[in-house]
């Protein structure tokens, strides 16, 4: 009998990573990092709750963080065997797991120079650049809808998430004394409003259903509406005189920004001429989204392909879209933009506030009356980006104590999450219901999506950290 122990990603959203045993394998799904509140991130600092040496296998649903991000440790505590996922997510992940030990390192460096002055012992980061490299020797890229027997008993398949670039739901059929039993892994669901990627895949068949709940207690407002919204706040600021600010995720949420500023202009409709891209994580995964246009969604590509024919282009990408685009990859060049104090949209990480340059470009422009802050992803709790939408009157900010005087605009239609409606709707297409399982959200969602299934006739499940299942 297959077991299933839930290990991250219970007890809110970030962290995924749960253990899957056969009689004949060991599996991983997901190793991600715990983000949010400290104590929250300092769950990373804990060793890993897997004995490595059983592990046979490590499967990845998608580049992020909170399903990628301890993988080197995964390393670091002796695993030495395959990591499976999807060809973009293997380009994406050597960006964001260089990037964030980067991070790492440097925050490392700043913290053991005050533990020198106050001669505490100093420490040491998660992990190092270095370490990262181990990570992508092991990366084996499956194609999608290409079944791989990945062990004695498994049987390995990737499906379209529609999340962001190369994301997967993770289909598992497991062979025990000649019956097959299926488990379906949700990833993280993509919005089937969102820009350039296709819709979700439909699944029709599976025992066990992990299904993630991020956005399990509301629905997304339409895009049409998500878009009326967007193009007044450029009026406004163009208006005003103000600067505004997008803090953005690095996969996914920038591109999405990138290609509905990029309709927006084509229209007529973009006041300001000056858009900064100020993320050289972002920049680079843009390129790689460049990469794999046979992933985009046809209606979004040919719109790509039009505006290059327009301006006789053989560059098929955003930039035909939004010509007036700009990177800044230099650090100078980013200090540069504190002197635009109106004008000018500015796309910058990290999109929770809670680290990378739009923590700068906040500190100039958030007790600004004039300017425009708009968010345009799940701000988890305790961070920065949450005390703003929650209404803070003052935040932290590369140092200082900032009035927010700015004006605060929260878009949810711009989520790259599936809404609680897509996901009802994504699991009314099994042909027989099966077992539910909900994580990867906060509890109110959980427990919300929870209730509208049980009203549906179904059933889920909330398991909690470390429960054992058997299937």
């Amino acid at each position: 009998m297959a077991s299933l122990t839930f290990l991250g990603a219970v007890e809110g959203v970030t962290g995924s990573m749960h253990l899957l045993k056969t009689e004949h394998s060991t599996l991983l799904l997901d190793c991600g990092l715990y983000q949010g509140r400290r104590d929250e991130e300092a769950k990373n600092h804990k060793p890993l709750p897997v004995d490595v040496s059983q592990l046979d296998a490590v499967i990845l649903s998608h580049a992020h963080l909170d399903h990628s991000g301890r993988l080197p440790i995964l390393l670091r505590e002796g695993y030495s065997g395959p990591i499976y996922m999807t060809r973009p997510t293997a380009d994406l992940i050597e960006v964001l797991l260089k990037d964030a030990a980067s991070l790492q390192e440097r925050d490392a460096e700043w913290e053991n120079k005050r533990r020198q002055r106050s001669g505490k012992p100093l420490i040491e980061p998660l992990y190092r650049k270095e370490e990262v490299d181990g990570v992508l020797k092991q990366c084996i890229p499956i194609r999608y809808y290409t079944k791989r027997k990945i062990t004695q008993d498994v049987e390995l398949n990737f499906a379209d998430a529609g999340h962001i670039l190369g994301s997967a739901i993770v289909e598992i059929c497991i062979t025990e004394n000649g019956n097959v039993k299926k488990l379906v892994f949700s990833g993280d669901l993509g919005n089937s409003q969102a820009a350039l990627l296709r819709d979700p895949d439909i699944i029709k068949e599976a025992d066990i259903v992990l299904l993630e709940s991020t956005y399990g207690d509301r629905n997304h407002r339409s895009m049409e509406a998500t878009l009326d919204e967007f193009e007044q706040v450029i009026l406004q600021a163009s208006e005003n005189g103000g600067n505004i600010l997008i803090p953005s995720f690095a996969v996914g949420r920038t591109q999405e920004i990138i290609f509905r500023l990029g309709e927006l202009y084509q229209q007529g409709k973009l006041a300001q001429q000056r858009v900064f891209l100020d993320s050289p994580m972002a920049i680079a995964v843009t390129e790689i989204y460049h990469r794999y246009q046979d992933v985009y969604n046809e209606e979004d590509l040919d719109a790509i392909s039009d505006s290059a024919e327009r301006v006789h282009s053989q560059n098929q990408s955003l930039h035909s879209l939004l010509p007036i685009l700009s990177y800044t990859t230099s650090t100078e060049e980013s200090i540069a933009l504190n002197k635009v104090v109106s004008g000018a949209i500015i796309i910058a990480g990290s999109g929770m506030c809670n680290g990378g340059r739009i923590r700068h470009h906040l500190k100039q422009n958030l007790w600004r009356k004039q300017s425009h802050v708009v968010f345009v992803g799940f701000q988890a709790m305790g961070t920065p980006g949450r005390k703003i939408i929650d209404g803070a009157t003052h935040v932290k900010m590369a140092g200082e104590d900032i009035a927010v005087r700015a004006q605060i605009h929260t878009l949810g239609g711009f989520s790259a999450h599936a809404s609680q409606e897509q996901l009802i709707d994504w699991l009314s297409h099994f042909n027989t219901l099966p077992k539910i399982y909900l994580i990867h959200g906060e509890e109110g969602a959980k427990h919300t999506l929870q209730r509208v299934i049980k009203e549906k006739g179904w059933n889920a499940f909330i398991p909690h950290f470390e429960e054992t299942i058997r299937f």
